[in-house]
């Protein structure tokens, strides 16, 4: 058995900020592309559980007005998701609860870059509205 390395602070790590209103093959596979980057991902929560038909965005974003999910359900959802995949938290990747961040304002020479990842048009049609409306449909929210 290969034996993994804990997740490094000082390790050059890829970040992932998002709701995750809930997790999905397409952040799965965000989360592998950000991996192949760093070797490691902090996967931030954004702490918007329970914002229904009030703009979680603060009108800083296009309209965020449904986050059923709470923080526990969420951070279940990334590491079974994960799992799935090979993934543990603690060693590729960590998951931090953060507040609801809608803006990240930087200087100049600040030592990261910003990367939007072409998943391709398959994994970008995965929608999290789509699935929470699958999910009310069924009676499962």
């Amino acid at each position: 058995m290969i034996e993994k390395e804990f997740f490094d602070y000082q390790k050059p790590t890829a970040q992932m900020l998002g709701r995750w209103q809930p997790w999905h093959d397409g952040h799965t596979a965000l989360f592998k592309r950000a991996l192949e980057v760093t070797g490691q991902v902090a996967i931030m929560v954004r702490d918007v559980g329970g914002i229904v038909d009030k703009d979680a965005g603060g009108g800083r974003t296009q309209t965020q007005d449904d986050n059923p999910f709470g923080e526990i359900q969420v951070v279940e959802a990334i590491e079974n998701g994960l799992r799935k995949e090979g993934y543990e938290n603690g060693y590729e990747y960590i998951i931090i609860c953060v507040p609801n961040i809608v803006d990240i304002s930087y200087g100049r020479g600040v030592g990261y870059t910003f990367t939007e990842h072409d998943l391709g048009s398959d994994i970008h049609e995965i929608s999290a509205t789509k699935i929470r409306a699958q999910l009310r449909e069924a009676g499962e929210l």
